[in-house]
């Protein structure tokens, strides 16, 4: 029992020291582009949700979080705004139809991405291009009673996407980079308009406290007409659900959730140091080294401990690229949708499986920071490619 009282009272010590430093330690930034309407970080979007508030102080602004066909369809939705930014802008055929009848009745939708598929896509012939031997491009608008006096100056790869083809017969260019591609489209369907936006990033946090990024913003939003209602989507973005479970308290602060961790390993240290002690001890056999095993391993506690994941995931890629230009001589300068197609075509792989796998390459591709998750999911990607496309023998 004696021995037990000192374990608990430095297992105490150790948490109450641990909490203490880890709620006097700065949080660190999140670069991570999440585009999320509460999001406090760089690359969320809390300062634009509030300014829309402030932009259109008459409007009854509404979050959704259904699919835009349900949301297009629903006999409840009001004449008005709807806007969508997020990382994907993804919709089907289904959606489509529904998202440009609602447009047609005379409302307007804004949609700012990063990546761009599927049928609208299709419908309106966009594809988009990067500037990846460029440096970082300014931005301004095409319409002389708006255009700011100097362009946006921009970094952290905040404007390097452009839509690099349209249909330049029924799209009108509302705004460009210094290297005269166009960032910024309307497109007018019956009495309404669609307007697409290829950098969500300039109308993140991070942009909006820079000089004349809010003012940039606000130039953007001008092209969306007053009214009663305005409808901001989180479908797309996958900000769908809140946790609503009674840890949510724990885990929304780095240093309870640390907290609670630290308290389950102790606990787990406790139980087996007691079992420990009831156990008759079992002679270990050493096993036969295995010198490629450890090389691997040491390998591997390299990268574990220098976590660059970013470096991870374009080693990766590059390696990818290369195997897709000299096993099906595929040229990989741009991923657009025509490369898209051609990959498909080309590897025999489900389709859903390329467009998966070439858009997180492309979302990927143009983060600062690879978080575990995302580096795990482009490496299954991967491996389920080259298991789909490996070479079957006869039996």
């Amino acid at each position: 029992m004696k021995d037990l009282k000192f374990y608990i009272i430095g297992i105490l010590v150790l948490l109450t020291v641990y909490l203490v430093a880890e709620y006097n330690k700065p949080a660190p930034i999140n670069w991570q582009v999440d585009l999320r309407y509460n999001s406090k970080a760089p690359f969320g979007n809390f300062i634009l949700f509030d300014r829309v508030k402030d932009i259109f102080p008459d409007a009854t602004i509404k979050r959704t979080n259904q699919s835009p066909y349900d949301v297009f369809t629903d006999s409840s939705l009001q004449s008005g705004n709807y806007i969508i930014i997020a990382k994907t802008a993804s919709f089907n055929k289904t959606d489509t139809k529904a998202l440009l009848k609602y447009i047609s009745a005379g409302n307007t939708v804004f949609i700012s991405a990063l990546n761009w598929d599927g049928a609208l896509t299709d419908s309106l012939k966009v594809n988009t291009g990067y500037e990846f031997d460029k440096k970082n491009p300014s931005v301004n608008f095409t319409n002389p009673k708006i255009k700011q006096a100097a362009d946006l100056k921009t970094d952290k790869f905040t404007a390097t996407q452009y839509f690099s083809s349209f249909d330049t017969t029924k799209a009108v260019v509302l705004a460009q980079n210094n290297y005269k591609h166009a960032t910024y489209l309307k497109y007018n369907f019956g009495k309404g308009s669609l307007l697409v936006m290829a950098n969500p990033q300039l109308l993140t946090n991070y942009c909006m406290v820079k000089p004349g990024g809010a003012a940039f913003a606000d130039r953007v939003l001008s092209y969306i007409p007053t009214s009663d209602h305005i409808y901001w989507d989180q479908y797309q973005n996958g900000d769908i659900l809140e946790d609503e479970s009674p840890m949510r308290v724990f885990f929304r602060h780095p240093g309870l959730q640390w907290a609670y961790y630290i308290s389950l390993a102790a606990t787990l240290l406790f139980v087996l140091y007691n079992i420990k002690r009831r156990q008759r001890p079992i002679p270990v056999v050493d096993p036969l080294k295995n010198a490629t095993l450890g090389f691997v391993t040491v390998v591997g506690n390299l990268y574990y401990e220098q976590r660059d994941n970013t470096d991870i995931a374009v080693k990766k890629i590059t390696y990818f690229l290369e195997h897709l230009r000299n096993t099906y001589n595929l040229k990989t300068g741009t991923f657009d949708n025509d490369f898209l197609n051609v990959f498909i075509k080309k590897t025999g792989v489900d389709e859903k499986l390329g467009h998966d796998l070439i858009n997180h390459m492309r979302f990927v591709l143009h983060q600062t920071k690879v978080s575990d998750a995302e580096l795990i999911e482009i490496n299954r990607l991967m491996e389920k490619f080259y298991s789909q496309t490996a070479p079957s023998y006869g039996k």
